[in-house]
């Protein structure tokens, strides 16, 4: 189990799932094979499979504890959701919540939950299901989303072609508002003392990244702005998913100056292992130290 301390805080990687299983030049349209041949080295086995050209990403949440709170900042895919558009995501089953309670924390101990954008591998975890029906799966957090975001989603969700991001907007956000459980941000939002949501555009129309600063130290939760580390090294590679190419480069590159020039840890929702780095600028470019 991976965990990172900054300062007084620490945060705890919560694994759902981690497989080289998505074909790489289908993930990153900019994909070329002489780009990737220098990293190699550094990219197999926990980045890149070579062999099936296929990139390795994780999905896991963030468990960040500080000030006398326990916070989750992104929460996976979910078990038994329906996702036939997606299937590897179709009706899972994992050890989620197990994990969870391997780091020491029960559903109910959790504060606050915080989604760096509203697709279905970050929200996934916000419900569960019980009797046929989807309930909060943190029953004591503020699920804090942006507005943005869900006033997309909403309308998305309404045009009726289709439910919203695979369906996850109807059985993993609906619910949570309904039960009066989710904050809407809008712009940038102080938490508290420690945690910050600033917009982070491009990848969605809301997404946000979370900075947290405790005693001297600092990190930035970038959900999907960096999906994986060969983005370090070629910030304008967008994937397949980025809604808007040109805000989502402007983001990243945004990411990677602010890493670079405090010295925050990076800490992405899709990186393999070691999962988390410094960011160091090399004159135009910037290169992933690994944590």
């Amino acid at each position: 189990m991976t965990q990172v301390t900054i300062g007084a805080a620490s945060a705890t990687r919560i694994e759902e799932m981690y497989a080289a299983d998505w074909d790489a030049p289908a993930f990153f349209p900019d994909w070329r094979p002489e780009a990737v041949a220098k990293h190699l080295g550094w990219m197999v086995p926990d980045h890149f499979d070579p062999a099936r050209n296929c990139l390795k990403l994780s999905i896991h949440s963030w468990l960040i504890r500080v000030g006398g709170r326990t916070i989750l900042v992104d929460t996976c895919v979910g078990n038994h959701k329906t996702r036939p558009t997606r299937p590897k995501w179709h009706l899972m089953e994992t050890r989620y919540l197990a994990r969870l309670a391997e780091a020491g924390v029960r559903p109910e101990e959790i504060d606050m939950v915080m989604c760096t954008h509203l697709h279905a591998d970050h929200v996934g975890w916000n419900t569960r299901l019980d009797n046929g029906s989807w309930v909060p799966t943190f029953p004591n957090a503020r699920y804090v989303f942006s507005k943005a975001d869900y006033d997309h989603c909403l309308a998305l969700d309404r045009e009726g072609k289709a439910p919203a991001n695979h369906g996850s907007f109807r059985d993993s956000v609906l619910p949570v508002v309904e039960a009066g459980l989710a904050q809407m941000v809008a712009g940038t939002a102080a938490i508290d003392e420690h945690l910050t949501l600033e917009p982070a555009p491009g990848h969605t129309p809301g997404s946000v990244v979370v900075k947290l600063a405790s005693q001297g130290k600092s990190a930035l939760f970038c959900g999907d702005v960096l999906h994986h580390a060969i983005q370090v090294h070629h910030p304008d590679w967008n994937s397949f998913v980025c809604a808007d190419a040109a805000l989502a480069r402007r983001s990243r590159r945004q990411v990677l100056e602010h890493c670079s020039g405090t010295g925050a840890l990076l800490m992405p929702t899709h990186f393999g292992a070691p999962f988390t780095c410094h960011i160091e600028a090399k004159g135009g470019a910037f290169a992933p130290r690994f944590v």
